[in-house]
């Protein structure tokens, strides 16, 4: 089974996206923001980082940068959620080293099939 980290400081979104993927058979960790995520990741390991951009603590974009500076989070997909649809935004997202951007609000099947794409 493969297992998944969410991040997102909204506990809706949380719930929202947890839902979707447990109902896909897929493993989830829930993180309150990207320090929390941080946190969590350096403990055990991945096959997909689902985050937020906007959160307090560590932003998006930032936890992507951290992550890609960990050998074990150098390949994993990372995929940001968020509101924010710039094009500013997405390629500091892609100089991060995000996998891709996703809109919110999320479609259920479009989430699965992306992730379905970028997971090993």
């Amino acid at each position: 089974m493969h297992s998944i980290l969410a991040v997102d400081d909204s506990a809706s979104m949380r719930q929202m996206v947890s839902f979707t993927l447990k109902s896909a058979g897929y493993n989830v960790v829930e993180a309150i923001d990207g320090q929390d995520a941080f946190e969590k990741a350096a403990s055990r390991s991945f096959d997909l980082v689902l985050t937020d951009q906007n959160m307090p603590r560590m932003d998006g974009i930032t936890l992507v940068k951290r992550l890609r500076e960990t050998p074990q989070f150098k390949s994993t997909p990372i995929l940001i959620l968020t509101t924010e649809s710039s094009d500013q935004m997405k390629q500091a997202g892609r100089a991060a080293g995000a996998t891709g951007w996703l809109v919110k609000p999320f479609d259920p099947n479009k989430l699965l099939e992306v992730i379905q794409k970028v997971i090993r």
